[in-house]
Formats: structure tokens, sequence, C-alpha cells
């Protein structure tokens, strides 16, 4: 059986494991793609898999992380020959336990914010500050008068998705974050991407259909913390069936061997048909990092990422 290659919306391979810089709650400065691991043997054994391309994702200890990385599987290639070139850029957020350092232990309790209303003023401030600094170097390229602004990466980050040259993935779980989230960045007039895990997702898939957001979930992850309790399996299915464009990923170098058996759980809880069940893992991930028109289906004038089934 031919099919499209496999595409994983949300992983962390090809890297040295160091995936937080988890020193301050912003860290829109840092970037995957200054060291892809090109020898991770994940790369081979996810390729047995059938996975042809890969986002690899800053971690969630910020509220707003790093910049991340497509890429596409090529073992024995250099780390800037596995770069997925035609890309958009992206950059992870997230929402939770993990930016609130709920389970970092007693002695985690000086970095704000510790509180969710914390994490969502924080993206208030951050826009702000971002679309004053993009604002001040607008006008000295008009005017020209005196010294530029100081650069700053960080903000430089930020402004581009206000820009829309970049897109957020954004790590969330909770059906209240999820829509403070929305609604603080419909405020700065940015569509969010994707909301990465989403596994209450269902319960607000009506709002995320009409924000535009995308979803790339677990097929069945439930219950190893706290905010996870109220996942259902059949949040794939639920979130399609609103409008909502699903994808299943891994988070998981070994699950991501076999992201074909993880899509097929959508037929098993749900009933979403076969067809659109190999979606969640080829065409709609490759819609979710807006390189459609390249991957992710067997197309005429596509890139030829396929993978061929025994």
């Amino acid at each position: 059986h031919l099919s499209p290659g496999i595409i994983d919306c949300h992983s962390h391979m090809a890297t040295d494991g160091g995936i937080n810089e988890s020193s301050q709650s912003v860290t829109a400065e840092v970037r995957i793609g200054d060291f892809i691991d090109a020898t991770d043997v994940s790369i081979y054994r996810q390729l047995a898999g059938g996975v042809t391309a890969a986002h690899v994702l800053h971690g969630s200890a910020n509220a707003i992380g790093g910049q991340c990385q497509l890429i596409k599987l090529r073992w024995g290639g250099t780390p800037e020959a596995m770069k997925f070139t035609e890309a958009p850029a992206t950059i992870k957020f997230a929402l939770g336990e993990n930016v609130k350092q709920s389970n970092w232990g007693a002695q985690s309790t000086g970095r704000y914010p510790q509180t969710r209303m914390g994490v969502e003023q924080l993206f208030q401030d951050e826009f702000a500050a971002a679309r004053a600094y993009a604002e001040s170097w607008q006008r000295w390229e008009r005017d020209r008068r005196g010294l530029p602004p100081r650069r700053d990466l960080e903000l430089d980050a930020i402004a581009e998705i206000i820009q829309k040259r970049r897109w957020i993935h954004c790590h969330s779980y909770r059906q209240d974050e999820i829509l403070a989230f929305l609604r603080a960045m419909e405020l700065h007039g940015v569509r969010v991407q994707t909301l990465q895990h989403i596994l209450e997702g269902y319960k607000v898939a009506d709002v995320l259909a009409r924000h535009g957001a995308t979803g790339s979930s677990f097929s069945d992850w439930w219950g190893y913390k706290f905010e996870v309790l109220d996942a259902i399996p059949f949040n794939g299915a639920l979130m399609h069936r609103a409008g909502v464009v699903v994808s299943f990923n891994s988070d998981d170098r070994e699950l991501a061997r076999h992201l074909n058996h993880e899509a097929a759980k959508a037929v098993k809880y749900g009933g979403v048909p076969p067809v659109e069940a190999l979606k969640f893992v080829t065409l709609n991930p490759a819609k979710q990092l807006m390189v459609e028109q390249y991957v992710g289906s067997l197309e005429p004038g596509k890139q030829a990422d396929l993978a061929l089934w025994s």
C-alpha cells in the first residue's frame, strides 16, 4: 500500500533533549533549528514507521517558548539538509501546569507567572511590548532620524506573529485556558494556528472552528496529570465533526513509530471514516503546518514524501 508520508505535528526528536530554556517566562529568541541532531537514531526508526516529516517543538516550560523547526527525516543528511525550507516559521506557546510550575517542587516559586491569570496577563504585556517595538522600527525606517531602535530578538519573534509571518502552536489542555488564550490573541488581531494536545478540545470545538484554530491532539492519552483528567478518546472525532482540522501527534519517540495505528483509533473511537482518519497523520498536519501544497497527499506536483507499507 502506498500512502503519503506520515507527518508528526508535535515531536521532540533530533535534538539533544534540551528543549526547555526554562530560566524565564518568555524565551522567544531561542531556536530549535540551531541544534538539530542529524545523528539521532529516532530519525531512522521513525522512517521505518512511515514518518517523513516532523515538527520539532520547544518545550512547554515557558508561556512563550522558542522557535520550532519543521524537518524532513533524511537519514544521513546534515542538520541544514533536514530543514523543510518551504515551511512558514512557527513558535511554541504554552498554558497550564507546566508554565506556572505546579509540579516543579517547592523550590520553584520565584518565577512569574505562578497562576493561570498571570499567564494570560503575560501574553497581554508581551504583545503590547512587541507592538510598540515594531512601531518604533517603522517610525525610524520612515524618518531615518537618530539611532535605530535597539535590536531585541525576543520582540522580533513576537512582532513576526503580529505581522502574520510566524505562527503559534500552543500547548494546551483545559477549556477555560483555551478560551482565555484565544480571546487574548483576538484582542491583538492574532489567529492561533494550532492548539497542541488540546485534550479538552471537544468541549470548545465550536469556538476553535470559529476562531480558525486547528487541533493537534493525542489519540487517547489521559490521566497522567491533574489537568488531563477530562481527556476522552472521542476528542479527535468530536473536533473533526465540528469542522476543526485535526491531527494526532506523538510527542514521544516511540509512539511516533506507529502513528498509523494512532490514526486508526479515530475509527474505533468516534467512527471517523478510514480515509479521513488517515488524514489525521498526513494531510491534516500538513495543513496545520501550512505545507499542504508540498506534502500530505498523493497528487501530481507535490514532493515525493511517500510511505510504502508491506
